[in-house]
């Protein structure tokens, strides 16, 4: 595996590579990689011949008040994961080779509809940063898929959308959550969890399992659903953000008459906030 830090460099490894005849495809983390990243990447591996993964702590998707001095970089480990996950190049770029116009000076990619509400209230301009970065992804190495995971569910949406509405020729693949044995949904910011915070966290994705088999048995009063699992969280130590059960395409809030749902949760335990969701069809006997 190879490791370039700028984009000449990752350019000429990228053309390289297309000259053989091989088929691209780019895994986009910012690092601290767990096995959900492992598995994307591997993913990946099995689908193309020539896996671009990147690591970059996005500054642009980090509110004023979020983590970004704190977030983990541990690029020797992850290189070690990347390599035994089959990557073939690693594209590691400090902010002045991503945004070399300063951060005030970076034409921002706004994508409509999917990135309001839920996370995009929760945290103002993180999917703008997001969605800004990923176009840059996707211009410098141009890759033929690229892999995400669905634990970001309203991200993968909002990546999807743009790929669709700037005519971009990116296949994307949402890769299932990886989780612990307990069902946590792993994430980077897992490390940041106490003991006895570890030992509630799971209590997420109980819950959203509760709220999926109580609609699959044919409840349909939403706000109930919601309000008995936001008791649970709130005796559990939470602060809730939101819960909503949403239409898994288009992301508006879910009607009674609808088949594809998705249930979306983020709460904060002591500081550090947690996502999951869960895919609910209604057309599958639960």
């Amino acid at each position: 595996m190879k490791t370039v830090k700028s984009v000449r460099d990752l350019r000429a490894a990228v053309a390289e590579a297309r000259a053989e005849g091989k088929q691209i495809c780019l895994v986009p983390t910012m690092g601290n990689l767990h096995a959900g990243h492992a598995a994307l990447v591997a993913k990946a591996a099995q689908r193309t011949d020539f896996v671009v993964a990147s690591i970059f702590v996005n500054p642009l998707q980090f509110g004023p008040s979020e983590d970004l001095d704190t977030y983990p970089r541990t690029l020797l480990a992850d290189q070690e994961k990347l390599f035994e996950a089959g990557c073939n190049l690693l594209f590691t770029p400090d902010v002045e080779e991503m945004y070399p116009n300063g951060l005030d000076g970076q034409t921002r990619v706004r994508v409509a509809g999917v990135s309001e509400g839920l996370c995009g209230a929760s945290r103002p301009g993180h999917f703008e940063g997001v969605a800004t970065a990923v176009s840059k992804l996707f211009n410098m190495v141009q890759p033929d898929l690229a892999i995400f995971g669905q634990k970001d569910y309203q991200q993968l949406a909002v990546i999807r959308t743009l790929v669709r509405d700037l005519n971009m020729p990116i296949q994307i693949i949402g890769e299932q959550t990886v989780r612990a044995d307990d069902g946590l949904a792993l994430s980077s910011r897992n490390g940041y969890l106490t003991p006895e915070q570890r030992a509630a966290a799971p209590l997420l994705y109980r819950t959203l399992k509760e709220i999926a088999a109580a609609v699959q048995a044919g409840e349909r009063d939403y706000a109930k659903l919601i309000a008995a699992a936001q008791e649970q969280h709130s005796a559990a130590g939470f602060r809730p953000d939101y819960l909503e059960i949403r239409e898994s395409n288009s992301l508006r809030p879910a009607q009674t008459d609808d088949h594809q749902l998705v249930i979306l949760v983020a709460a904060f335990i002591g500081n550090t906030r947690l996502i999951d969701n869960l895919v609910v069809d209604l057309n599958t006997p639960g």
